[in-house]
């Protein structure tokens, strides 16, 4: 067994007890929480007692991550947080959660979780997809979510949903649209040609989806290469927009914002969305702690996969907002 598999054994087996221990949890609602089976979950008990990371408390490094992790789990109240470890000299958020959604989307392969499984598209979806062994699962569906952007340097929109899928050699089916409409185009009209009814039925029918989500400023690939000339970030601004979420603008209490561009966006409904069984956002920085935020609310989250810079910016928004401003001064 390698050294990084290693690792993650010893990790799973840190999670489980803390779970078990600290949490109250009983081992099948761990199972239940993690994705596993309670012959594993037992497994992992028994092998944190040989390890001596159970004791009087869990004792591993890894402990301070879960603690977080949970702290924020609770804070945006959603199923699961995982975090990657950021480096702090070097701030640099895309390959960090990119490896660590590659990990958790190739855990889910293994335990055949889905048949089905939809993409939205960005730069730490492009980082996952190159850190993503070589699989074989001929059986799934690769979807793409939304249109896509005409130009931009970093990577090709287009080439997401086909990504994931040679790398999980599962076939994919592409929305060829642009992400936004032009202007006094007729989104009804446009959508009704037989291409695109066939591709939004696939949308009420997937297990799982893979989202990210970018704030309203030129850090946001979608701002800098897709949002139509003639408008602004100032505009979508002032109707309270914090980021979008499948190219969908949300304020941040997660509503859609009041502004012509939502009904411009070729892609799947938010509500359609909320009702798939997995959703699974990929987004960290400090700039999108708001529309991680806006998206927990709308309901778009059950498993977020960030980095511990911005799960700690999580945790003390929230105290923020529910411990009084006096005390806070104290």
């Amino acid at each position: 067994m390698t050294r990084e598999m290693n690792d993650e054994v010893d990790a799973f087996a840190a999670e489980v007890s803390w779970h078990y221990y600290v949490n109250g949890l009983t081992q099948a609602e761990i199972a239940k929480l993690l994705d596993s089976t309670r012959l594993r979950v037992n497994q992992a008990i028994q092998k944190a007692k040989s390890l001596g990371i159970v004791k009087i408390q869990v004792v591993t490094p890894l402990a301070s991550r879960i603690e977080l992790q949970e702290h924020a789990r609770r804070a945006l109240g959603v199923r699961r947080v995982l975090c990657a470890p950021a480096p702090r000299d070097h701030y640099e958020y895309h390959n960090a959660v990119g490896a660590t959604l590659a990990s958790f989307v190739t855990e889910r392969m293994r335990v055949r979780a889905w048949k089905t499984l939809g993409v939205s598209w960005g730069m730490t979806l492009e980082s996952a997809i190159n850190r993503m062994p070589q699989q074989t699962h001929t059986d799934v569906e690769v979807v793409s979510m939304l249109g896509g952007t005409m130009q931009g340097t970093s990577f090709n929109t287009f080439n997401i949903a086909s990504g994931f899928a040679a790398r999980l050699g599962a076939t994919y089916s592409l929305l060829v649209a642009p992400i936004f409409l032009s202007e006094g185009v007729d989104r009804a009209l446009f959508l009704s040609q037989a291409i695109f009814a066939a591709h939004f039925a696939k949308f009420a029918k997937l297990d799982a989806a893979i989202l990210t989500a970018s704030d309203v400023s030129p850090r946001s690939f979608l701002v800098a290469n897709g949002l139509p000339s003639e408008v602004t970030t100032d505009e979508l601004k002032a109707v309270g927009a914090v980021g979008d979420v499948l190219g969908r603008f949300l304020d941040a209490d997660g509503r859609s914002i009041d502004h012509p561009i939502d009904t411009r966006t070729i892609g799947v409904d938010l509500e359609t969305v909320r009702s798939i069984p997995e959703k699974i956002l990929a987004a960290a920085g400090t700039h999108k702690v708001a529309i991680i935020r806006a998206a927990a609310k709308r309901g778009l989250v059950d498993t977020l996969i960030t980095d511990d810079v911005t799960a700690e910016l999580i945790v003390s928004e929230t105290v923020k907002e529910t411990v009084p401003s006096e005390a806070l001064a104290i």
